[in-house]
């Protein structure tokens, strides 16, 4: 992080970001493809490259150090209270835009989502490019690294091969290892307090609705009708490219059995994603790979997984179905979406 490369690079990217250019970047719960959040024209790059729908917002990242009155036009008591217990960190808070913010950066919304993220390259990039804005307060608008609807990036790796036809002229990939989160920030929306709504859970992640009611002092709300529009929040969303279905316990034995797949003849070849292999598996044409029980280990690593087994030639991708409690309440939501993209 801090060699004489690295801060060259990190230079590098904050001038770029500062030409207008794109710059993707990790952090700790995916890798973001940046551009400046008060340039309407690296917005509309990132929107373009993402084949992202306009009116579907982005995240500005900010340094810690960040004047975040520069951005919101009020930060209300809640929202510093969850500031102060979860920055730098996966916590998102959507916030009212301050007028001179670019309404690009919100799919047009009076909202804007902010986030101080954790990952030192990141911290380091903003404060790069900070230094190089008129007003000392440099943002960059990043939604995930990849195409829009698709797996988020948890490598260097994945987002260079999620966007071959930029190539590094056109867009810049920082390295930082493999983001230990490995899922998208939790998204908290405090925008509306003074209307009596809030502070609404928009989107699980790694920090929990239990971590934000100790903080709150009461549960967040579940989303409502007139909420903000927030990354991540279609039906189907997070998808590979191979089919993935959720099965119960009962399906994955059966499954074991050969009751519930076509057989080998019929050149099925399939992945099942499990937290116990099976007792019987005859149905020997399933790969059978057993997952972290944790929820933060599975919620690291599922990202991953699913590139690597888009890359197999599976059939299907089928994954036990975890439990219902707040702790895989996030994962849950992830992988919901992503058998919700094949029906």
């Amino acid at each position: 992080m801090n060699s004489p490369d690295m801060s060259r690079l990190l230079a590098q990217a904050a001038q770029k970001l500062a030409a207008g250019g794109l710059v993707a970047f990790p952090t700790e719960t995916v890798y973001g493809l940046g551009g400046d959040a008060e340039n309407p024209e690296a917005i509309a790059a990132i929107y373009a490259a993402k084949g992202r729908p306009a009116n579907h917002p982005v995240i500005v990242h900010v340094a810690p150090e960040a004047d975040l009155t520069y951005w919101a036009a009020s930060i209300p008591a809640e929202a510093r209270a969850l500031i102060q217990a979860f920055w730098p960190g996966p916590l998102t808070l959507i916030l009212p835009r301050a007028s001179h913010i670019p309404a690009a950066v919100s799919g047009g919304q009076s909202s804007v989502g902010l986030r101080c993220p954790s990952h030192p390259v990141a911290q380091t990039l903003l404060r790069e490019f900070a230094r190089l804005k008129p007003s000392g307060q440099g943002g960059v608008a990043a939604p995930s690294a990849n195409k829009f609807g698709q797996v988020s990036p948890t490598q260097a790796a994945h987002v260079r091969a999620e966007f071959p036809e930029l190539g590094e002229d056109r867009l810049m990939v920082l390295e930082g290892g493999p983001s230990n989160v490995g899922i998208e920030s939790t998204i908290v929306d405090v925008s509306r307090l003074d209307d009596g709504i809030g502070p609404v859970l928009l989107r699980p992640g790694h920090i929990t609705a239990e971590q934000l009611a100790d903080v709150l002092g009461k549960p967040p709300a579940r989303p409502d009708a007139t909420a903000p529009r927030v990354s991540g929040s279609l039906k189907a969303h997070y998808a590979p490219h191979t089919p993935l279905r959720l099965v119960t316990r009962a399906q994955v034995l059966a499954m074991a059995r050969g009751e519930l797949m076509p057989s080998r003849a019929e050149n099925r070849r399939v992945v099942a994603l499990v937290f116990e292999a099976p007792p019987d598996a005859s149905a020997s044409y399933i790969d059978w790979r057993v997952c972290s029980c944790d929820p933060a280990l599975f919620a690291r690593d599922l990202y991953a997984v699913l590139r690597a087994l888009d890359a197999q030639d599976y059939n299907c991708i089928y994954i036990e179905q975890p439990p219902g409690t707040e702790a895989w309440r996030a994962v849950n939501d992830r992988i919901g979406r992503a058998a919700a993209a094949f029906g």
